[in-house]
């Protein structure tokens, strides 16, 4: 039977790695993190406050197309990052930075959510959890030009956002799993506990309990 899995999370924190190690264990198509120009970027980046009602527009119309790729794809489905993180966390925090308006976030949101109820939710949603110095460590890692200039107190933020709309996503169970203390791609054993999870658990909320104690004797 096929079934459509999400991978969540704050920037950083491994979603694209765990998407591709799982499709090579349950021979999944992965659907990545759509990498396209948006033509509004420049001018945001120039003029928040004009410019990110436009460009949360594009990334929820682009998001909003993968989204129904995936849905037509025959097999089995993982997505790095949802259409809902795009809204519920990256869009909100916009306008409670002030650079989205009162006015443009409630039409933003009303259109989000005449959207999200014609599009078939996921089987399941897993939440990677890390704490900023987890996310900081990783982002320095892999080393993108455009990513070392974010402040720890931005990745914060998100986090905080994370976990409200993690908190109260209702759409599909949520498997949450701890970033900071499982390593997948490190330690086989801890990927195949994550594996286990995702296999068993397809139905209802279920946390992966894995204490650094355990992580160290593995």
């Amino acid at each position: 039977m096929k079934k459509f899995i999400a991978v969540a999370g704050n920037i950083g924190v491994g979603k694209s790695t765990l998407v591709e190690m799982i499709c090579e264990r349950l021979s999944c198509q992965p659907f990545y993190e759509p990498v396209t120009e948006n033509p509004y970027l420049a001018d945001f980046y120039k003029d928040m406050h004009t410019w990110s009602f436009h460009s949360q527009i594009f990334f929820l119309t682009h998001r909003l197309r993968i989204h129904q790729q995936l849905v037509r794809a025959p097999g089995s489905v993982i997505q790095d990052r949802s259409i809902y993180e795009d809204a519920e966390v990256f869009a909100y925090n916009l306008f409670l930075q002030g650079n989205l308006s009162e006015r443009d976030y409630a039409t933003y949101r009303s259109l989000y959510r005449t959207l999200v109820e014609y599009l078939p939710p996921p089987d399941l949603m897993i939440y990677l959890r890390a704490s900023v110095p987890t996310l900081l460590k990783r982002i320095e890692l892999r080393n993108r030009d455009y990513e070392r200039s974010i402040a720890p107190e931005y990745l914060e933020r998100l986090n905080q956002l994370y976990e409200n709309w993690i908190h109260h996503f209702t759409l599909c169970p949520v498997l949450t799993v701890p970033a900071d203390d499982l390593d997948y791609v490190a330690h086989p054993r801890h990927l195949n506990l994550i594996i286990t999870k995702i296999e068993e658990k397809l139905t209802g909320k279920e946390e992966v309990i894995f204490t650094r104690e355990e992580a160290e004797r593995v």
